[in-house]
């Protein structure tokens, strides 16, 4: 499936790359050997592979470091994807609306045409769509679970199908995953040769602002993406406070737990309002919320200061805002807000 000239190119290839050993002097990537002006050194380049960060997510998802590749959040793996697998004006990807943007965008910029197969009324896979979907140019399929802006899981069984059934890549975006009933799909990762799975530090780990996304996938393909990703694409910053980060599994966890807990008493105040039509099923730290004029509701809250996002132009979205779960002082104002535009 890889390119031609992906496979025959060479990789860019850092100072730090070509030593292996122990060193006291650093004379080979042309630096600032005298420091520099913060606190903490940031003098020297990045470890270019990540090592220790990926040992630390290795003992906490039970992955190898060689089936780990870390990217500048989980869109830069979404693009080298396609710059790997697809070849541009030819090959296709297939997608499953209404999902996350980001699939299209780095589609279209890397001139992959788009093959949309709109999920079922009920937010699920149309497996018989699917297949009529797919040719010989169709080289990946994302599917994201829980989906985004639906909030739903994908059935589990249907996502096993097309992995057993599809010759191409199936990626699995798990994004949400820490907030889900379901299970990841990282185990069948020795199974399926033809499963990546997405996960990210930007939701549950509270880190959206390090931008540090996650792929999971057998060898060969993590090999491509470090073979087609720039030399030093995760910072040192970056990676010293996600190692404090992930320190802190305790922390994820109590919050976790809460935002599900929030998640439930926000349902259960919106079922309250006369306005309100549907609350659909949410596994995420968010969920999608059907109204009479969402529009008008969306420009109510903003003018309140309160921001959610409108969706109601969305495939199936039609007059819903998406509201991501709050601090339970923040939900409570939403809901006061709310009160008061249905009196």
């Amino acid at each position: 499936m890889v390119r031609e000239n992906i496979r025959k190119m060479t990789a860019y290839s850092s100072a730090r790359h070509e030593f292996s050993g122990t060193a006291n002097i650093f004379l080979d990537a042309n630096e600032n050997s005298f420091g520099s002006p913060l606190p903490e050194n940031y003098n020297r380049y990045p470890d270019p592979l990540q090592s220790a960060l990926k040992e630390k997510i290795s003992s906490i998802k039970g992955v190898p470091p060689m089936n780990i590749f870390l990217g500048n959040g989980s869109d830069e793996a979404i693009d080298l994807l396609f710059r790997i697998f697809c070849e541009p004006g030819k090959d296709n990807t297939i997608l499953f609306p209404p999902t996350y943007g980001m699939y299209e965008v780095c589609a279209e910029m890397n001139n992959v045409k788009v093959k949309k197969v709109p999920l079922l009324e009920n937010f699920q896979l149309d497996l018989a769509a699917i297949e009529a979907a797919i040719d010989i140019n169709t080289k990946l399929i994302f599917v994201c679970s829980p989906n985004n802006p639906t909030g739903n899981s994908i059935n589990r069984s249907d996502i096993e199908i097309l992995l057993n059934n599809f010759d191409g890549l199936v990626v699995i975006d798990e994004a949400y995953i820490n907030y889900a009933k379901q299970k990841t799909f990282i185990p069948e990762l020795t199974e399926y040769p033809n499963l990546v799975i997405l996960q990210t530090l930007s939701k549950a780990w509270g880190l959206a602002g390090l931008r540090l996304g996650m792929a999971f996938a057998g060898q060969p393909v993590i090999n491509y993406f470090n073979k087609v990703k720039y030399p030093y694409n995760i910072n040192t910053a970056t990676q010293r406070l996600a190692l404090d980060a992930l320190a802190n599994i305790s922390s994820v966890n109590n919050w976790t737990k809460t935002t599900v807990e929030q998640k439930e008493w926000l349902e259960g105040e919106l079922f309250k309002l006369t306005f309100i039509q549907k609350v659909y099923p949410s596994d995420a730290n968010f969920i999608l919320v059907k109204m009479s004029g969402a529009e008008k509701v969306y420009q109510y809250l903003a003018g309140k200061g309160i921001i959610v996002r409108d969706r109601s132009r969305v495939l199936l979205c039609d007059d819903c805002l998406r509201i991501t779960i709050g601090t339970p002082d923040e939900n409570k104002q939403l809901i006061e807000a709310l009160k008061d535009y249905s009196a």
